[in-house]
């Protein structure tokens, strides 16, 4: 360790005049990032579904993508806002069925403050009461009664807006 890092090191160990074991002060610039690789922040109560203009608030259900040429991010209150909104602008926005497009869906059996975050086309979707009452949430595994992406998309397109 040069002299620098050592001073640097012992800064980090002294916070308020208070001096930390080693591991503390290992840990104190540490945060794990609520948000996966990726994904921006959702900005509760702020960011507005720009499908029903409802603002996100019910973590349970919010989704995210992001992708093509310009890295457009697009946030949602819904499972079924996210699949009419990828319905109704496919033309004007191409990228949104391309594979390489990221997506975001919370797993609504996420615990605590931080939120577990799916792929929903990996993930399975469970009947829940939603926000905009399309009616499903997702969870990582296949439980009774849960369906794919494809089916899930296609209850919420036979549903109607």
């Amino acid at each position: 360790m040069c002299q620098a890092e050592r001073r640097r090191f012992i800064g980090r160990m002294v916070v308020g005049g208070f001096m930390l074991t080693p591991l503390a002060a290992a840990l104190s610039g540490c945060k794990k990032s609520d948000w996966p690789e990726g994904m921006e922040a959702i900005k509760w109560d702020r960011d507005v579904c720009p499908r029903c203009s409802m603002v996100i608030s019910d973590k349970r259900f919010a989704v995210e993508i992001r992708g093509g040429p310009k890295d457009t991010v697009i946030k949602f209150d819904d499972p079924g806002c996210m699949v009419w909104w990828i319905h109704d602008k496919a033309k004007d926005h191409p990228w949104m069925n391309d594979a390489a497009t990221r997506m975001w869906v919370a797993d609504i059996t996420s615990k605590g403050k931080v939120m577990t975050w799916l792929d929903p086309r990996k993930a399975q979707f469970v009947t829940r009461t939603s926000p905009m009452g399309y009616n499903f949430g997702a969870v990582a595994y296949p439980e009774m009664g849960s369906m794919d992406f494809a089916g899930m998309r296609q209850h919420v397109l036979a549903k109607g807006k």
